[in-house]
């Protein structure tokens, strides 16, 4: 699929203006990272579907100085983080917010999310979980989704830090786009594995014990920063190219 055609293929699936403008920012933008398994090939995943409610719209179910839940209520789990995020940006937390999410798939790209929220001056920390496709590393059924973790630190010289990891070898998205087979969807860390498993787990329970309806869901942490810790650790790396930054 060429770039060009993205909005076109998501206006056809029923999605109005907004929402497509949204969704192609996300896979556009990862496409442009590199990210070839959250990109353009999700469109063509999501005509394969066999409905999508294009009208539904994520709703904030609780709102508090230092806790929100929301649910997608049929909205795709983009259009939900998309909301989330507007919303933080709009109104950010005196010190530090938690957003609980439910009904929330599929998520994409986290650090995508994490990032506008860095340049929006805001610490964040992004989980979701997904379907079950990692088993322990000494083998059986699957337990945990790949449940990625992303993190954001802004920095004052306008280059946040944007750590996103799957706990998996590969990532389902690029199985999906081809570029991986489904049997190296595995935690990641050959003898090691168990710590990308054990991570999965937790987060997975962390979320589903949050998210108070069955299903997929997703844990967002928001903060004010009380420092500016990047500047000085990009001083230390030199040339060395840290997490988030563009390939060269």
């Amino acid at each position: 699929m060429r770039p060009e055609e993205a909005r076109p293929r998501l206006a056809a699936l029923g999605f109005g203006p907004e929402d497509t403008e949204t969704l192609a920012a996300h896979f556009l933008d990862a496409e442009a990272r590199g990210q070839l398994g959250h990109g353009l090939s999700r469109i063509e995943w999501l005509e394969t579907w066999e409905a999508i409610d294009t009208g539904a719209r994520p709703h904030r179910v609780v709102a508090e100085a230092g806790y929100e839940r929301w649910d997608g209520n049929g909205a795709l789990g983009y259009l939900t983080l998309g909301a989330v995020v507007a919303a933080q940006l709009a109104a950010p937390p005196e010190r530090a917010r938690l957003a609980v999410c439910s009904n929330t798939f599929p998520t994409g790209s986290l650090g995508y999310w994490v990032r506008q929220l860095a340049d929006g001056g805001l610490v964040a920390l992004l989980t979701a979980t997904s379907p079950r496709r990692l088993g322990p590393p000494g083998g059986g059924e699957p337990l945990a989704g790949t449940n990625p973790l992303a993190i954001a630190v802004p920095s004052s010289d306008g280059r946040p830090i944007v750590a996103d990891v799957s706990m998996g070898a590969v990532t389902y998205g690029a199985v999906l786009a081809g570029h991986a087979q489904p049997e190296e969807l595995v935690p990641f860390g050959g003898p090691q594995a168990h710590k990308a498993f054990a991570l999965a787990v937790g987060l997975q329970l962390v979320v589903d014990a949050l998210n108070p309806a069955d299903g997929f869901g997703a844990v967002l942490l928001v903060a004010r920063p009380e420092a500016d810790p990047v500047p000085a650790l990009r001083e230390l790396a030199g040339v060395v190219r840290l997490p988030g930054d563009r390939s060269a």
